[in-house]
């Protein structure tokens, strides 16, 4: 019984997958808007969970210290949360993920815009436990790597093309800079600018398209 009901899962599965593709060889042009669409709103999403993760952190840290502990002892907190990232990064993630911005240029003009898996979430855990326990960093390069990162991979599962890749990645950084400031206009001048996208209606259409989906969830949520 088991067995039968894992056949039909695949089953189902690669009957999506195949529909996918045919739809993806009929329809470039919409396929790559709808791209841009659910990395807009992927990374809206996590732009708006990674500020109020922060902020109840710092919150909730700022109360328990107060209440029970020496305040001088507060002070400690961001020594505290950078350790916490070092051993993290060093035993979790095992790559260097600092300078966000710099490092998806670096991917852009190096690495054909391909950006590691695990950069879709460990820039936003490393964010949490330094800007959460009162480090003096912000949160603009995390979340700008984090959403070129799913920009990236979603065009890395479909095996996309140089030029396309690099759109939506653009994609991603737009969507994360709406997210987490709530201008999408300024996040397409961001994906135009700083990271040097071709200005052309092609490219414009799915960064606006990216920016006005990552701006949702700031804005009729809790953002």
């Amino acid at each position: 019984m088991l067995s039968l009901k894992v056949t039909l899962i695949r089953q189902r599965i690669s009957s999506l997958l195949l529909a996918i593709a045919t739809y993806r060889l009929k329809n470039p042009k919409a396929f790559i808007l709808i791209q841009s669409l659910l990395i807009g709103l992927t990374a809206g999403l996590i732009a708006v969970l990674l500020k109020n993760i922060v902020h109840y952190t710092g919150r909730e840290l700022l109360q328990e210290f107060i209440a029970y502990t020496p305040q001088f002892l507060y002070l400690a907190l961001p020594g505290i949360g950078i350790l916490l990232t070092v051993l993290y990064l060093k035993y979790f993630v095992r790559d260097n993920i600092s300078h966000g911005i710099s490092k998806v240029l670096q991917a852009v003009s190096k690495n054909h815009s391909r950006i590691k898996f695990h950069n879709t979430y460990s820039s936003v855990i490393s964010s949490i436990l330094t800007v959460g326990f009162g480090g003096s960093v912000g949160l603009e390069a995390p979340i700008v790597y984090t959403g070129s990162a799913i920009g990236s991979n979603l065009a890395g599962v479909f095996r996309q093309d140089y030029k396309t890749t690099t759109l939506l990645l653009a994609c991603g950084a737009a969507g994360a800079i709406a997210g987490i400031f709530k201008a999408p206009i300024a996040a397409t001048i961001f994906a135009l600018e700083v990271l040097m996208i071709d200005l052309s209606m092609w490219s414009i259409i799915p960064l606006l398209l990216s920016s006005v989906s990552g701006h949702l969830f700031p804005t009729f949520s809790w953002g």
